[in-house]
């Protein structure tokens, strides 16, 4: 197992690097120019070529290329073409909010998303399997802003029990740390519960068919420890496959969730440096969410073996 992981993390340095590389190609391609957003609409030709020497954005862009890898491998993203501040100190601040409402979807998605799958699969074809699939589909078909705007208005402006928008930190109290949190939760782990759900529920019917299953019923085990310890332990690969997936495609989600409800995290930094063309920010942000990709797929495979000892590295 160590020498599995020890080539996985070797394997991330080409993806990475190929990564960069293809980031920083894809932003100094794309039209617009940060000089001009900087400047304003009243800068003259001598200003806007005043500030991109000083950016050293009219080098050509291999040398660019090469002074940013350089910098990449003395741990240094760079710095904010407009505030001027280190882009791994912009990431930590930043880091905070987001880490809060990714830990609360992951914990709300499972905790509600796993039990809904089991008892859709033990009534499966009955009226709650129907309601399950239904909320499935809703949370598949319902975009997570759409979400969003009606929990604010039902249970903000209309009820009044949570704030609109905005984020306290943990060190301001738990209660005003969380009240700020409850909404943006509900509104990210909407499609994900969906997902896992019908994942769970489409596994564990599947296994419910085995052998295995038939020889626990014939032994009298009750229908509880037949979901519980035969059924969901060996459909637990698919399921923990899809929660992999889930917890790495909350990246997406988290920039539209916060830009919604205003907080102040990564989501809302990458809408920021796109709008503003700081390309040290916006490659900074993918490289760490790239990153982010790789360690949740590595985490998938090495769990794998603890819930079905046949597979081996």
């Amino acid at each position: 197992m160590l020498a599995y992981i020890t080539r996985r993390l070797l394997a991330t340095i080409p993806v990475m690097a190929m990564v960069a590389v293809v980031v920083f190609a894809i932003l100094r391609l794309t039209p617009g120019d940060p000089a001009a957003i900087i400047a304003g609409d009243d800068a003259t030709t001598e200003q806007l070529e005043k500030i991109r020497q000083t950016m050293g954005l009219d080098k050509p862009i291999p040398l660019q290329l090469v002074q940013w890898v350089y910098q990449l491998l003395q741990g240094d993203l760079g710095v904010s073409l407009l505030s001027g501040a280190p882009v791994l100190g912009m990431i930590a601040d930043r880091m905070g909010p987001s880490l809060a409402l990714a830990f609360g979807t992951i914990v709300v998605t499972v905790s509600v998303a796993i039990p809904l799958g089991i008892v859709a699969a033990w009534k499966q074809g009955r009226m709650l399997d129907r309601a399950v699939m239904t909320f499935s589909v809703l949370g598949f078909s319902v975009p997570t802003f759409v979400v969003a705007y009606l929990l604010i208005y039902y249970l903000s402006i209309k009820m009044g029990w949570f704030p609109v928008q905005g984020y306290k930190p943990l060190s301001d109290g738990f209660w005003p740390f969380a009240q700020r949190l409850v909404l943006p939760v509900l509104a990210l782990s909407g499609v994900y519960v969906a997902l896992i759900a019908r994942i769970t529920r489409s596994s564990i019917i599947e296994v419910m068919g085995e052998d295995f299953i038939r020889t626990a019923r014939a032994k009298g085990a009750t229908e509880r420890v037949v979901l519980m310890r035969h059924a969901l332990r060996n459909a637990a690969v698919p399921i923990l496959t899809i929660i992999g997936i889930g917890i790495a495609s909350l990246i997406s989600g988290v920039v539209v969730t916060e830009s919604v409800f205003n907080l102040p995290g990564l989501g809302r930094l990458v809408v920021e440096a796109v709008l503003a063309r700081d390309y040290p920010v916006i490659q900074g942000l993918i490289l760490l969410f790239s990153f982010f990709y790789i360690f949740i797929n590595l985490v998938v495979d090495v769990l794998y073996p603890i819930f079905d000892p046949r597979i081996r590295y």
